[in-house]
């Protein structure tokens, strides 16, 4: 990923076309138990809640933004170090070519009886176990994340 910045100093926009930053938050709950997934409207997946830097370098920041945007939980605590790293491909669609997501991974936690709000990123908002993700469509980043987060 730090070759990939120095390469391209601009990989803070989305308009950098080979690959872009992006960073993402898992949303643990505040007993710490359950991790807040979204169903990815586009990819038909669990994942976790993220996106797009648009220019901020501040990657806690914008996970935090982010996170709170998708999730409608107000009261977001972010852990300001990275707990992963993630470089995956995104498919090409009409208006853009594949390109690569290089996910800085936050673990966010939130306040005590949060009750996530659907926006229009997500088909559906859900907190699950560890042990409930081997019944859902995720990927092995998401199993990773679980654990780096401490979920039991």
């Amino acid at each position: 990923m730090l070759a990939f910045c120095a390469a391209h100093p601009d990989a803070l926009w989305r308009t950098c076309l080979e690959g872009h930053l992006t960073a993402s938050g898992l949303i643990v709950d505040a007993a710490g138990e359950c991790g807040l997934l979204c169903l990815h409207k586009k990819l038909g997946r669990w994942l976790q809640l993220g996106g797009h830097v648009d220019g901020d370098a501040n990657l806690a920041a914008a996970a935090l933004r982010e996170g709170i945007e998708e999730s409608g939980i107000a009261g977001l605590r972010v852990d300001p170090e990275p707990i992963d790293l993630d470089a995956h491909r995104i498919p090409a669609r009409a208006n853009e070519p594949e390109h690569w997501h290089l996910d800085v991974r936050f673990l966010l936690v939130a306040p005590p009886d949060s009750t996530p709000v659907l926006s229009a990123e997500s088909l559906e908002l859900r907190w699950f176990t560890k042990r409930e993700l081997s019944s859902i469509p995720t990927d092995d980043s998401v199993r990773r994340l679980y654990e780096l987060a401490g979920l039991a």
